[in-house]
């Protein structure tokens, strides 16, 4: 058997592999299995490993903490090209990428109410829930926008109906869908083709989209203020009519 050091620089053992991906053999194997990586590469009677198995496995790895179930993991990465390069899969995380300026903080009960600063009843928290502040984690913790909890326990204090938070909550998931879905089809269709054609390196490209997500938020967040000045303006005009 010819010893890693004898091997191409850009290949690896299943083992480099593994504690390069934080992943046991058996995933490995399964998800090689599955189709979702590409069987190793032969050297005589060894396999080995190279960063195209490396990014795929990572994708698979990311498009799980998204909640993806196996069979939409592989519905997902059989549109993917056999010979998609490491740096187009690595844009595909890229994509994935949450977009959010700060990634929730996982807390107990005891620690979400001491930030809180007062209790918490049970309607408090479906209310937060629909204010997208405060989320039901595992063995009774919670996931909190902390940045955003001050202003969810104003509203509270205010008297904020539960009612209003969901009803809230389903036209902000309605119109987040559809803008999601739209400027997924502007990448998918006016930045992608781009990168494909070469005008943009992979860098540029991932770039671009990391600026791009702080930019859109402030547009939607000027959108909607302008939207609701003139829906006000629209209201005033028709009463004094």
């Amino acid at each position: 058997m010819p010893e890693p050091s004898d091997v191409a620089p850009e290949l690896m053992t299943l083992d480099e592999l593994t504690r390069r991906v934080g992943m046991s053999v058996r995933n490995v194997r399964f998800y090689t299995t599955k189709g979702l990586v590409p069987p190793p590469v032969r050297r005589g009677r060894s396999g080995y490993y190279s960063t195209d198995h490396v990014s795929r496995l990572e994708l698979v790895r990311e498009l799980q903490a998204h909640g993806f179930t196996l069979s939409a993991i592989e519905r997902y990465v059989a549109r993917i090209p056999a010979d998609a390069s490491p740096e187009t899969i690595a844009l595909h995380r890229t994509l994935l990428a949450p977009w959010m300026a700060e990634l929730p903080e996982t807390v107990s009960r005891r620690e979400l109410v001491r930030r809180a600063g007062r209790p918490l009843s049970a309607d408090d928290l479906d209310t937060l829930n629909a204010l997208g502040i405060v989320f039901p984690a595992k063995q009774g913790r919670y996931q909190v926008a902390v940045a955003h909890l001050p202003v969810g326990v104003a509203l509270l204090d205010l008297g904020m109906p539960l009612d209003a938070a969901l009803a809230a909550q389903d036209i902000f998931t309605g119109h987040g869908r559809q803008i999601a879905e739209e400027l997924t089809e502007l990448f998918r269709t006016k930045v992608w083709p781009a990168y494909k054609e070469g005008q943009t390196s992979p860098e540029q490209l991932r770039e671009l989209v990391e600026r791009f997500k702080p930019v859109s938020v402030a547009a939607l967040v000027t959108a909607y203020e302008s939207a609701v000045n003139e829906t006000k303006r629209q209201q005033i005009t028709r009463r004094t009519r």
